[in-house]
């Protein structure tokens, strides 16, 4: 064998082998590309799109830690979320976390929500109930129509913690809400199991509100079919000066659902924005013929409270809030009661 022969039969073999190891190569896949979260700005700050949908989602929430004192007893489930429940000493603290979830998504109808909130409290059980977790709300809306569980607009209040203008302020409910911007109407069909002696009752509640510059108005009314009693409520809010005035009025023609405290009553308050970190709120209400328990009459006796609310802005995300409150109450004890507590916003 020559050499020309030997490097040619030595080529042919490397073909061979080289061939041969190009056929059983992997080749491997090429990587899916990444989809990032995107931000959605078309209802607000804090959405963000679910991946693979044109659907917005906010996570939103606060850890609060309270101590609440000088309640002996609470006179509502309300009263029992604002200042704990102290049936066994003049003071209470307890911490809660909530948690929501909003997820929205333009259609043709408008624009269609889902949202859910529950709470998560922490007490020392020293009565049954102090710690639960809580379904605050839970409802879709589409456009103006909103059916689930959530706050009715017996919820809304003045600023600070003095007024106590509604019962149970939750129902699960059947609503529309025309909002042409400066005047919004609004009409609901609330389910009343639960909040009486009586069952299978509903209750029908309606809205007119108007808004001219910073003046704002609300007439709000409410029919108890269970006990075929009503209330109505009025609420004005306007500007002046460093903060915002409010005023608010309610009359029922028997205790029932939505108002069962006393015949009628008057709040008011003032809140005084200090500055951008510390605001005042001074208020004060009558409430005329209490209840006094009773599920049926209102009786002859009244009573007044005034107190103060002080919010502080520590630094973002995180405030503090102190309330302090008189009431006195014919035939009754005095009391001062109140909390402070520290919340975290996110």
């Amino acid at each position: 064998m020559n050499i020309k022969s030997l490097l040619l039969g030595s080529a042919a073999a490397l073909a061979a082998v080289s061939g041969a190891q190009a056929a059983d190569a992997i080749v491997a896949a090429e990587p899916e590309p990444m989809e990032y979260v995107r931000v959605c700005d078309a209802f607000g700050t804090g959405y963000f799109y679910i991946p693979g949908t044109e659907t917005c989602l906010k996570i939103g929430g606060f850890i609060r830690v309270q101590g609440s004192f000088g309640r002996d007893e609470v006179t509502s489930r309300f009263d029992a979320r604002d200042f704990g429940n102290q049936a066994t000493s003049d003071w209470d603290m307890f911490s809660r976390a909530y948690i929501s979830f909003d997820a929205k998504s333009d259609t043709e109808y408008g624009t269609l929500t889902g949202f859910f909130a529950a709470e998560f409290n922490a007490d020392n059980d020293t009565d049954v109930g102090d710690s639960f977790i809580d379904v605050d709300e839970a409802y879709i809306q589409l456009g103006g129509f909103k059916a689930g569980f959530f706050y009715s607009w017996w919820d809304k209040g003045l600023n600070g913690e003095t007024d106590s203008l509604g019962n149970f302020t939750e129902f699960n409910s059947l609503a529309y809400l025309y909002d042409g911007g400066t005047f919004q109407a609004g009409v609901s069909v609330d389910e009343l199991e639960g909040t009486s002696t009586k069952d299978n009752g509903v209750g029908i509640a309606g809205i007119v509100s108007a808004t001219l510059g910073g003046v704002s108005f609300d007439l709000l009314g409410g029919f108890d079919t269970e006990l075929e009693e009503g209330a109505i409520r009025a609420l004005l809010s306007a500007d002046l000066g460093p903060g915002v005035f409010q005023v608010a009025g309610i009359w029922a023609s028997n205790p029932n659902a939505y108002w069962e405290r006393s015949e009628w009553t008057v709040a008011a308050s003032y809140r005084w924005n200090v500055n951008d970190k510390l605001a005042i709120t001074p208020g004060a209400q009558y409430f005329g013929n209490l209840s006094e328990g009773s599920l049926t009459d209102f009786g002859s006796n009244d009573a007044w409270r005034v107190g103060g609310t002080v919010d502080y802005k520590i630094t973002e995300g995180l405030a503090t809030r102190l309330s302090v409150q008189y009431e006195d109450q014919d035939d009754g004890d005095d009391e001062v009661f109140g909390f402070l507590r520290l919340q975290r916003d996110f």
